[in-house]
């Protein structure tokens, strides 16, 4: 869901001052060499089982999204970076897991279901690279700051463990190993620039024993950490490439994304991505599939949701 920087800080955040300043119109010093970094407002706020909706506009609602003039993310250039003191001695099979996921969701049935979805700079496509992940053993930020989360890839940046796509596809999901506690969303994603170079970026809390952030995968073949955060990521990944920057791309009425026109709904037991891996993932939205009548039901009944194509 797309979220104005003052609307994060009144719904969500009420400990922390998201301001303008803080959400895209001041710059941060990131040394060795010098680079200024801006980042966005925070968008596709998955939140927890049983949490508000947000409110609807005064605007007469519409199931399917409308295009709002902006680009798309034909690709995805993805490198995953697992921040916070605890990943250096972790031994479980979340960072396998999360590899693995993104791998597979290149050319998938699953990835397909976005590619109906047009910018001013072409269509989004089913097919991503994704580049591994980097670890960073030091003090991970909560969710609170846009700014700190990409202050946090633009560190990678300038150590050469991560490197920009010139063409401003590049995605770095930012992986805590921080408890969501009472914040009021699971994961999010946004948008900046490093230097000239846009980027795209997302933020996930750790999940594991957050009944709140749970699909409830009983398939035995992940741990329940890994699982919600496999659900999540396929939530803000989508999003990432429908609805990338300001000013924006996809949404409906209430400025919900295709990923959250289809939180916390299934539309199979398990999701085969393209190297064999099953996962229990969320569908997306698609207009298409509304339309035609195709889709399943999401939680408010509308039928446009898909979980392959």
């Amino acid at each position: 869901m797309r979220v104005t920087g003052v609307r994060l800080a009144a719904a969500l955040l009420p400990a922390v001052m998201l301001t303008a300043a803080t959400l895209g119109t001041a710059p941060i010093a990131v040394a060795a060499p010098p680079v200024q970094v801006f980042a966005g407002p925070a968008r596709g706020l998955v939140r927890p089982h049983g949490a508000s909706p947000a409110a609807a506009t005064s605007r007469k609602t519409t199931a399917n999204m409308t295009y709002h003039g902006g680009r798309i993310m034909p690709t995805a250039v993805t490198r995953a970076i697992f921040w916070g003191t605890s990943w250096g001695t972790y031994s479980g099979d979340k960072v396998t897991g999360i590899d693995t996921w993104y791998a597979g969701y290149s050319g998938s049935s699953y990835a397909k279901t976005t590619t109906e979805y047009t910018g001013t700079n072409g269509r989004v496509g089913a097919t991503t690279t994704y580049q591994g992940h980097v670890v960073d053993t030091s003090a991970a930020a909560g969710g609170g700051s846009t700014s700190a989360i990409l202050a946090e890839v633009a560190k990678q940046v300038t150590a050469g463990s991560i490197v920009l796509d010139p063409a401003g596809n590049s995605y770095v999901p930012v992986y805590t190993d921080l408890p969501r506690g009472n914040a009021g969303y699971c994961a999010w994603h946004s948008a900046g620039t490093i230097g000239p170079t846009p980027v795209q970026f997302a933020f996930f809390w750790k999940l594991d024993g957050d009944p709140g952030c749970d699909p409830g995968d009983t398939s035995g073949l992940h741990s329940q950490g890994l699982a919600a955060l496999a659900n999540v990521s396929a939530h803000e990944l989508a999003e990432a490439q429908t609805d990338p920057a300001s000013p924006g791309a996809w949404y409906d009425s209430r400025g919900y994304e295709n990923g959250d026109k289809c939180a916390w709904t299934f539309g199979a037991p398990l999701v085969t991505l393209s190297d064999g891996s099953q996962w229990k993932i969320q569908g997306e939205w698609s207009n298409a599939a509304y339309t035609a009548g195709t889709g399943y039901a999401n939680s408010s009944g509308q039928k446009g949701c898909l979980s392959g194509l």
